[in-house]
């Protein structure tokens, strides 16, 4: 089992191993043997969503890192929007102004920290390492998905893992932690544990406006996080203008709304390592100025309030994008899961664009036919429908982190293998000898090759050194496409037959 997700899940066939990160910086590997150890800073767990009905969203994390290798790191600068905010720590200090200004200080502790783990990864996304995680709940190890800028598994420093899962060990002997100092006219005072910040007016961040209560936590690196905390309906309103645009027909809102809630619950575990619940970036859901609702997306929450996608009675993992090119993929040719039966290859357009392609398509002549062709494909006139892009030699260099002296390096680019929606799930980048071979899978290809739109595409070489990419659909093509609701929208489907075109078998019910 293990083999056969590995072999899918990382570059190169093997797992690539991040070493001297920032958060690392004042490690001493110098580890006594009567110490005691843990794997991480260890912060408190956001409650789960059934216990609290508040979401914790990081609006700016890894706050204070620059600190760790004695640099300036830049200030955390909060303003209200009218009335002072109110800022509080765990030590009971009081601090009320219309401007806080919060920097960092590298502070001694009293006793030194030893920190020892295994570490697997990094993984291109939080769902392939996901897949990895529960194969080790499986099996009893005790395991630990964390970003400290790419997705890893970290497990102590004495659990058995399985033969072929390979790791690199960390040992930190840590002498100083970062903390957090108010800056203010009359002195600089020392923040303690969570600092809560209220802002009754709301508070001014980068160029918007949010009215949710502020936090201020510890991260299991060392660094902080600052957080909002607010309902999930009202995260909502920082979603959907920026996720699909408040100028969407009020039926592809009201699906999107209920997607975004179902998402944001089935995935509320992705940062529990770090205190909160979900990031406001790609890595999660868009979630930025909330007062960019307006009344259509604020109508289409309300009208879908506390609604979901479940499937066997739990919320799916309601994954979407901004256009699948004509062809819907299956998860697993996005991502190193397991099959998901509500996320199908399905083609997405009407009776006239079906008929023309059968399932699977997945040898290049079949796939460049498709993308020939648009007229009858559902969401056609989004601009990334088709697409092309060119890649040259030093692209791919830079792209792969290699050094200048390879500058031969790649000799051919080929597609080893698709899946069926046409997409490419193996991706061969070879030199002029056999062991120069580099194989990037699924999530892998466009986290790597930041430049390409989707995995839908053929290559075709120009000259010397030169690729075309030709393809069509932006994002990774599971689930619904963002174009195509709101094309059906337009065309009059309600909410419920959009969400179940998309997602078939799910149930569309209110969230227990």
């Amino acid at each position: 089992m293990y083999k056969a997700v590995l072999q899918r899940l990382f570059f190169y066939g093997c797992v690539f191993l991040l070493t001297g990160l920032d958060y690392e910086s004042k490690a001493n590997n110098v580890i006594s043997s009567d110490s005691s150890f843990s794997t991480h800073w260890e912060v408190s767990k956001p409650l789960a969503l059934k216990e609290t009905k508040s979401l914790l969203v990081s609006l700016e994390p890894y706050l204070g890192r620059e600190a760790f290798a004695s640099s300036k790191a830049p200030l955390l600068k909060l303003v209200s929007a009218d009335r002072p905010l109110l800022l509080k720590d765990s030590n009971g200090l009081v601090h009320k102004a219309s401007e806080i200004n919060i920097g960092w200080r590298n502070v001694q502790l009293k006793t030194p920290r030893f920190f020892i783990r295994k570490v697997i990864g990094p993984f291109a996304s939080f769902e392939s390492a996901q897949r990895i995680s529960l194969l080790l709940e499986e099996d009893g190890v005790e395991n630990f998905i964390a970003h400290p800028s790419e997705w890893e598994i970290w497990v102590s420093k004495d659990a058995k893992l399985p033969n072929g899962l390979q790791f690199n060990e960390v040992n930190q002997k840590v002498l100083q932690e970062v903390k957090p100092v108010l800056e203010t006219g009359s002195g600089n005072y020392l923040l303690s544990g969570d600092v809560s910040i209220q802002a009754p007016d709301g508070l001014l961040w980068k160029g918007g406006l949010y009215s949710g209560e502020f936090l201020l936590k510890p991260d299991a690196y060392g660094t902080w996080t600052f957080i909002e905390k607010l309902p999930i309906e009202k995260y909502l309103r920082g979603v959907l203008p920026h996720e699909i645009g408040s100028a969407s027909p009020s039926n592809a809102l009201a699906a999107q709304a209920v997607l975004a809630r179902t998402w944001a619950i089935a995935n509320s575990h992705r940062f529990s390592i770090d205190g909160y619940h979900l990031c406001s970036d790609t890595q999660c859901q868009i979630y930025k100025d909330p007062a960019k609702a307006n009344d259509a997306v604020i109508h289409a929450i309300k009208q879908t309030h506390g609604r979901v996608l479940n499937w066997n009675g739990k919320p799916i993992n309601a994954v979407y994008h901004a256009t699948n090119g004509g062809v819907s993929a299956a998860g697993y040719e996005a991502w190193a899961i397991a099959d998901l039966p509500y996320l199908r290859t399905m083609l997405d357009g009407s009776i006239r664009w079906k008929r023309q392609f059968l399932l699977p398509i997945d040898e290049d002549t079949q796939v460049k036919r498709l993308l020939s062709k648009r007229d009858g494909a559902f969401g056609n006139n989004h601009r990334r429908f088709r697409w092309k892009r060119i890649l040259k030699k030093e692209d791919f260099r830079k792209a792969l982190n290699l050094s200048n002296s390879k500058k031969e390096f790649p000799q051919t680019i080929r597609v080893l293998e698709r899946g069926p929606s046409g997409r490419v799930v193996a991706l061969e980048i070879k030199g002029d000898t056999d062991d120069s071979q580099i194989i990037l899978r699924l999530d892998a290809i466009r986290r790597t090759l930041r430049n390409l739109p989707s995995t839908l595409f053929i290559i075709e070489e120009l000259e010397e050194g030169v690729w075309e990419f030709i393809g069509g659909g932006f994002g990774h093509g599971a689930g619904l496409s963002q174009a195509g609701a709101i094309d059906l929208a337009l065309r009059g489907w309600n909410t419920t037959k959009i969400l179940k075109y998309y997602y078939p078998g799910t149930t569309y019910e209110s969230f227990k």
